[in-house]
């Protein structure tokens, strides 16, 4: 392809009449009403409708169409016309169309959304499912909330760093881990970068954050789980939970509020609103939350953890009464918590430790820190831990490290609740689950 120039379909007005333009794109549609063809050419911004008169058009640009399959890949120069009832405002009458690569026939799925395909059929053909431009809004919307999220974070003093994805001891014990073979012995593939991060603190790094895969060999198969995911992380010293609360609550407004003002062409594209939440956000204690739990019928033991119908109910109810679908959920049982969660010094059966809900769904979860190397130990053991296993973690609690805290958010699951995705799967672009490890 020899072309100086090349136009995205929304860089073309209809204020541009008889401008010589050039769009390469897929070939979304091919409508033949005898007198007139009309081609619809999509690329990542949009489409663009090419119009050929049979009458007018060269017989070598009719037949060049017509010979073309959908989802083929063309390039087509023409000049612009206004048309109000083409995409845009605008129709391409073309000059030249030139066939890059031509698709085969049939497709694996329907890209114009005509015929519906269910979430199986468009995983397995993944290529062609991201082609539809409402799928592909949600992913140009998942960059706005990156870059949001990097500069909010970085404008309050973080550091982003990386930390390893291979390790050799659990973050938080259990089970819950993919075993790999690493030389000549075994090795994980890593929970979360929450040991790394409070390590960091002791190095004195003050405030980082990590956006990064993490890796549950979780057996759930719901909507809203996956075994790897993308996990927004921040760890802030001489910081409590309330103060990492605060950052959460922000930086979700921050998020919810950048994305409507810059992702507005893809919102439209989803029919989606956010529904900003504004800050401060509702706390509601563990105690608090099981007993609405009860009241709307579901019984819970102190110390279970909620179940979905009681996140139902609760998120509910905080709704009704604040209006509002964000929400805390703090002090939590310590038993409930991994070992690094502080508890309270007046309660030691609760702890600082939270997570950010929003209706029926939690979206991140987060704690203050035990930085006392003894009482840390001593946790670790409580949970049936060996602390011989986490050396390298314990090591720097004993050569200074200041107050911490911080918290993990999912960013698939931040997707979901702000375009209100009903599963998790469609916010990810090749989604590793249970049962699916390709494509």
């Amino acid at each position: 392809m020899h072309s100086e120039r090349r136009d995205y379909t929304d860089q073309i007005t209809p204020e541009m009449g008889s401008e010589e333009v050039t769009i390469a794109g897929w070939v979304h549609e091919i409508r033949d009403l005898g007198g007139i063809i009309f081609m619809l050419v999509r690329d990542r911004e949009g489409i663009a409708q090419v119009t050929l008169f049979k009458k007018t058009t060269p017989p070598r640009l009719v037949s060049a169409v017509k010979s073309l399959s959908r989802e083929s890949v063309v390039t087509v120069r023409g000049r612009v016309k206004p048309e109000k009832k083409a995409p845009g405002g605008y129709e391409i009458v073309p000059d030249e169309i030139q066939l890059l690569s031509k698709a085969a026939s049939p497709l694996p799925m329907d890209t114009t959304g005509k015929v519906d395909a269910d979430l199986e059929t468009r995983l397995d053909s993944r290529f062609i499912d991201l082609r539809r431009p409402e799928v592909h809004a949600i992913f140009r919307i998942r960059h706005h909330v990156l870059q949001s999220v990097r500069s909010f974070l970085t404008s309050e003093g973080f550091i982003e760093v990386t930390t390893p994805k291979v390790v050799a001891t659990a973050t938080e014990g259990g089970t819950a881990l993919f075993p790999i073979t690493y030389f000549e012995r075994e090795a994980f593939l890593n929970q979360s970068p929450q040991l790394f991060k409070q390590m960091l603190m002791s190095a004195g790094f003050d405030r980082v954050f990590e956006i990064g895969p993490i890796f549950r060999a979780e057996e759930h198969d719901t909507r809203k789980h996956l075994n790897e995911v993308t996990s927004i992380d921040i760890e802030a010293s001489f910081a409590d939970h309330n103060d990492v609360m605060k950052i959460l609550e922000r930086l979700i407004t921050h998020v919810y509020t950048e994305v409507c003002r810059d992702a507005e062409k893809s919102l439209n594209r989803l029919k989606v609103t956010p529904e900003i939440s504004e800050p401060p956000f509702e706390r509601l204690k563990y105690a608090e939350a099981i007993e609405i739990a009860r009241e709307g019928g579901e019984e819970l033991v102190w110390g279970e953890d909620l179940t979905t119908a009681a996140e139902t109910i609760i998120g509910e109810v905080i709704h009704e009464t604040t209006k509002a679908n964000h929400y805390f959920i703090i002090d939590w049982p310590t038993e409930t918590k991994p070992f690094y969660a502080m508890p309270h010094e007046n309660e030691p059966e609760i702890s600082k430790a939270f997570d950010l809900m929003h209706r029926n769904i939690e979206i991140s979860s987060g704690a203050q820190r035990i930085h006392n190397a003894e009482q840390l130990t001593e946790r670790i053991k409580e949970q049936g831990l060996e602390p011989e296993s986490f050396e390298s973690y314990l090591k720097p609690f004993k050569y200074g490290i200041p107050p911490h805290a911080g918290w993990g958010l999912g960013l698939e699951r931040l997707l979901m609740t702000l375009l209100n995705i009903e599963n998790i799967r469609n916010t990810v672009l090749f989604p590793r689950d249970r049962k699916r490890l390709s494509p």
